[in-house]
């Protein structure tokens, strides 16, 4: 098969004994990744982005027989030296070190392109200098902006309707250029809304779980109720990358949606919560957490049916019940000072 040939999902190859790298691997969904692929028995590097407190972002909450299987190195995907070391001996790498919060990317899009484009640059070139096998670039449901169809399938124009999304479309194509040009066995995820336990409130879900169970907030401030995401619970995103660096029938180059094809507004989710949590709070509407009129995303609905035939991998967590899993994550931890809530860039 050559770089851009696509075949029917067959049978993934083991990660038992491979070495794995993890960028990112310090934030909310690279944690749970680092679990899953320890259990796989996969030698694990996890990227940790450097601090001077020496915190490892939400590898530290990480049960000690897990931590102590994991090599964690402390680094910046923007020193390029840095990551030709991390990435040598590498079998797969699943790159999703990355700056995230889209509020930011207006004050800040330059740090967007030199995280987002020129650290992922650093990644590919490092993969390609050391023969890796596979490796796992992280994109964004973003990237499509405000959906003309739907549900979503990968031929959808992509849109850049915020500095962080148009960072996520250059590093993509990126991607995609370095299997073209370069024969770079590269794949591209593209993850639709996650959701679950580690999430930071820079997202909408944990934002409102947060309001509705501490007791200092009287009120749960929010902003526009009437977008509507295709939410995935992080267990479910942590399986497509695993399918995606395993999965022997992905066309190199090309980026393949992963989501439940189910679409809930915020309104409604904010209605499940307050279920769940049994919170009789006002709500109230907070203009700072409206997006620009131009860069809101009306609707991500996706249709993942070009990667689940080509790996086998569905949705299985349905939104209610990994809603109440992120519930109880909370209540464990909300008066437990135990919000580290990862680097500043980190999935």
């Amino acid at each position: 098969m050559n770089a851009m040939q696509t075949t029917a999902a067959t049978k993934p190859l083991s990660y038992a004994g491979r070495n794995v790298l993890v960028t990112g691997a310090d934030g909310f969904i690279g944690s749970h990744l680092v679990e899953a692929l320890v259990k796989t028995g996969a030698h694990v590097t996890a990227l940790s982005y450097y601090n001077s407190f020496g915190a490892n972002g939400w590898l530290d909450d990480l049960e000690s027989e897990t931590f102590g299987k994991i090599d964690i190195r402390a680094g910046d995907i923007r020193d390029e030296r840095f990551v030709h070391g991390l990435v040598a001996g590498q079998n797969v790498v699943f790159h999703l070190a990355a700056l995230i919060g889209i509020p930011y990317s207006y004050i800040a899009p330059a740090s967007y392109v030199d995280v987002n484009v020129k650290g992922s640059m650093n990644i590919l070139n490092a993969s390609l200098d050391h023969g890796v096998a596979r490796v796992v670039h992280t994109s964004t449901s973003e990237v499509y902006g405000s959906a003309r169809v739907t549900p979503i399938t990968e031929d959808h124009p992509l849109q850049a309707q915020s500095p962080y999304s148009a960072s996520k479309i250059a590093a993509d194509a990126m991607a995609e250029a370095y299997a073209k040009s370069f024969d770079l066995p590269v794949v591209i995820l593209r993850p639709f809304n996650t959701f679950g336990p580690r999430q930071s409130e820079r997202a909408v879900i944990p934002t409102i779980i947060r309001q509705a169970l501490d007791p200092n907030c009287a009120t749960i401030q929010i902003g526009d109720l009437t977008p509507q995401r295709d939410f995935n619970f992080v267990g479910d995103t942590v399986n497509a990358f695993i399918a995606t660096g395993g999965a022997t029938g992905l066309t190199h180059g090309a980026a393949y949606n992963a989501g439940s094809g189910n679409a809930v507004s915020i309104g409604d989710a904010l209605a499940r919560i307050l279920a769940i949590t049994g919170a009789n709070k006002e709500v109230m509407h907070e203009g700072a957490r409206v997006r620009p009129e131009n860069s809101e995303v009306r609707l991500l609905l996706a249709d993942a049916e070009k990667f689940i035939a080509a790996t086998g991998w569905t949705s299985k967590i349905d939104f209610d019940s990994g809603l109440e899993q992120t519930v109880e994550w909370w209540r464990a931890h909300l008066n437990a000072n135990a919000f580290r809530l990862g680097a500043s860039y980190a999935v």
